[in-house]
C-alpha cells in the first residue's frame, strides 16, 4: 500500500507537470506569434522610412544632402576668401574724409576755398586745397602718410586732415 500511494502521488505531480509545461508552451506559441506580427509591422515601417517622398530610398536621399552640404561649404569658404579680399582692399581705400571750406581773401564771399583730406585706414591719404581769387584759382594736393604731410599744412589743411583722422 505504501508503494501504491507514492506511485499515486508521483503520477498526480507529473499530470500537474505536464498541465504546466502545456500552459507554458501556450503562452510561449501566443509570445512567439505576438513578436512575429510586431516584427512584421516594425520590417514595414522600416521598409517605409527607408523609402523617400518621391520614391527614393534614404540611403540615396542621405547622400544627396551630403553633396548638397560639401557644395555649400565649398561655397562659403569662396565667400570667406573673396569677403577677405575685400577687407584688404578696404584697408587701402579712402574711407575717411575731412572737408573745411574758407574764404581765401577778404572780399571774396561764399567760402568758394576748400580743403579736401581724404585718407585711407592707415592715415595715408592726401590733403586737395583749392584757393579762388578774384582772377584766378590755385590747386594744391599734398601726400598724407601715418597722419603727417612732408609739406607744410595751412590751418584749414590741418583741420581738415583733423577731421578726416577723427572719422
Amino acid at each position: 500500500m505504501v508503494t501504491q500511494s507514492i506511485d499515486l502521488f508521483g503520477v498526480n505531480n507529473l499530470m500537474y507537470i505536464i498541465i504546466a509545461m502545456g500552459t507554458f508552451m501556450a503562452i510561449l506559441f501566443v509570445i512567439v506569434i505576438w513578436l512575429w506580427k510586431e516584427l512584421s509591422s516594425l520590417k514595414r515601417l522600416h521598409k517605409e522610412m527607408m523609402m523617400g517622398v518621391d520614391g527614393t530610398n534614404l540611403e540615396q536621399t542621405i547622400l544627396k544632402c551630403i553633396e548638397k552640404t560639401k557644395a555649400v561649404e565649398d561655397e562659403c569658404s569662396s565667400i570667406r576668401r573673396e569677403n577677405q579680399q575685400i577687407s584688404d582692399l578696404l584697408q587701402k581705400a579712402i574711407t575717411r574724409v575731412g572737408v573745411v571750406r574758407f574764404t581765401a581773401f577778404e572780399g571774396m564771399g561764399s567760402d568758394l576755398s576748400y580743403s579736401v583730406a581724404m585718407l585711407d585706414s592707415d592715415n595715408n591719404g592726401v590733403i586737395f586745397s583749392s584757393i579762388f581769387g578774384r582772377e584766378e584759382s590755385r590747386n594744391y594736393l599734398k601726400p598724407v602718410i601715418d597722419g603727417q604731410s612732408t609739406y607744410p599744412l595751412s590751418g584749414e589743411e590741418e583741420q581738415a586732415l583733423r577731421e578726416a583722422m577723427a572719422k
